[in-house]
């Protein structure tokens, strides 16, 4: 009587050795299942010396034939590349409904926001000490004082207080200078929202010329607001590891100042960027949920559409403009704080391009000087829907749900994680219709 185990001689063993583990999720549906049907499946599985990482059963609904022991399963497992066809083929001698698919190995992506802490791979071609085009690439005391700030950063793990800097009277100088310059633009220059966003920091934030915001007080005004907090970034973060802390709600935040010898634009992010750019439009809900959203669409996502995602966020986070009552107006953190390239966006010289995400993701862009090219919404929620909709469009083998209590990323790899966060969405459905009818 012949074994039920596959024989194989040593030469297939080496082979066995060099095959690669495939990551599978397999259904299927058994009569008779609990009856006889499941020992049958468990050996086929047994034979091909499956590793199974989860198993789920349910009573059969896909057929109408179907009775009460007859059962659906649900497998997660792992198995040599080379056994897949072998699985899939004697699990459907014994079984009916099969299916599978194969699972993408996906880069590695903060999954808690503490994981953040490994998120700091900087791009480092525009630094003071290495760039001999940098403003400060001549100032010794300057490329001191940025490394110190630079330090703080490096050393700042999740829940940390956020770093002080006490400024120099210089750095504030520097400070004043772009304030009250870019503060006599605005009004008829920055979006509504941004607008709105700006006075509630000079009210609540102490946004004011004679003082630099500490990032502190900043991160909490903004949780209030939108639950988006600061985090201290040494520098220009690479794009996958800036878009991941987007994912949580997290905006990296560099300390230091531009260098005082040029302080309309600057090439690179620094507090000035992030504090008079960035935050204003990170105070505005809605704009934060679509931040939000840019970031998670990013998580475990191939390196060409990051890629493309960055430069879509160039183009519209950074330097975006839309149109707003008839007029144009600026709602990109380059344009907003940088009081050359806002006066050179409005004049004649850029050419304007209708806003295309599928244009803007393969448009070349200018890191170092002024955009020769800008996208113009044709009004501020347009923008976030089609970047919206092409984030959604981006190929991964998995789908992501983010939990504001804990702050974290969960991968909906079974169905039983689905019908968690379905029924906690019909509880608040519930809740929300309930206030509905109290209110009508």
């Amino acid at each position: 009587m012949e074994s039920s185990k596959k024989l194989r001689d040593p030469s297939a063993e080496r082979e066995r050795g060099d095959d690669e583990r495939v990551a599978l999720t397999v259904t299927f549906a058994l009569r008779g299942g609990r009856k006889s049907g499941t020992s049958r499946a468990a050996k086929v599985f047994e034979i091909v010396e499956a590793k199974i990482h989860h198993l789920e059963s349910r009573v059969a609904k896909t057929s109408e034939n179907m009775t009460d022991d007859d059962l659906e399963f649900f497998v997660k497992c792992e198995v040599l590349s080379s056994e897949v066809s072998s699985l899939v083929n004697s699990l459907k001698r014994v079984a009916e409904n099969v299916k599978y698919n194969r699972e993408e190995k996906a880069l590695w992506f903060p999954r808690r926001i503490r994981d953040l802490d490994n998120c700091h791979h900087l791009i480092t071609r525009y630094e003071p000490d290495l760039d001999h085009e940098h403003p400060g690439f001549a100032d010794p005391v300057y490329r001191k004082r940025r490394a110190f700030i630079a330090d703080l950063a490096f050393n700042f793990r999740q829940g940390d207080p956020l770093p002080r800097v006490e400024y120099t009277a210089q750095e504030i100088a520097t400070w004043r200078e772009i304030y009250q310059k870019l503060r006599s633009l605005y009004p008829t220059h920055a979006c509504k929202q941004y607008l709105d966003g700006f006075h509630q920091l000079e009210k609540h934030c102490g946004y004011r010329a004679g003082s630099i915001p500490q990032l502190q007080a900043v991160s909490t005004f903004l949780k209030e607001r939108t639950g988006f907090q600061l985090r201290p970034a040494a520098g220009l973060l690479s794009a996958r590891d800036f878009l991941a802390g987007l994912a949580f709600r997290v905006f990296q935040s560099t300390q230091y100042i531009r260098h005082s010898s040029s302080p309309m634009h600057s090439p690179e992010p620094d507090c000035c960027h992030e504090l008079l750019g960035h935050v204003p439009m990170l105070a505005d809900k809605e704009f934060a949920q679509f931040s939000q959203e840019i970031g998670l669409a990013s998580l475990g996502a191939s390196d060409a559409d990051i890629e493309k995602l960055s430069t879509l966020y160039w183009f519209t986070v950074e330097f975006g403009l839309c149109k707003q009552n008839g007029s144009i107006r600026a709602y990109g953190a380059g344009l907003l704080s940088s009081y050359g390239e806002l006066v050179y966006a409005f004049s004649k010289k850029p050419e304007y391009k209708p806003f295309d995400p599928e244009v803007m993701a393969v448009q070349p862009y200018q890191d170092r000087t002024f955009q020769p090219v800008y996208f113009v919404a044709e009004h501020f929620e347009d923008a976030k829907f089609q970047l919206q909709k092409y984030a959604l469009r981006i190929k991964k083998p998995f789908s992501l749900h983010y939990d504001p209590f804990t702050s974290s990323v969960e991968v909906l790899d079974l169905p039983q994680k689905v019908k968690e966060i379905l029924s906690y969405l019909k509880d608040e459905l519930q809740n929300l219709c309930q206030a509905l009818e109290k209110l009508s």
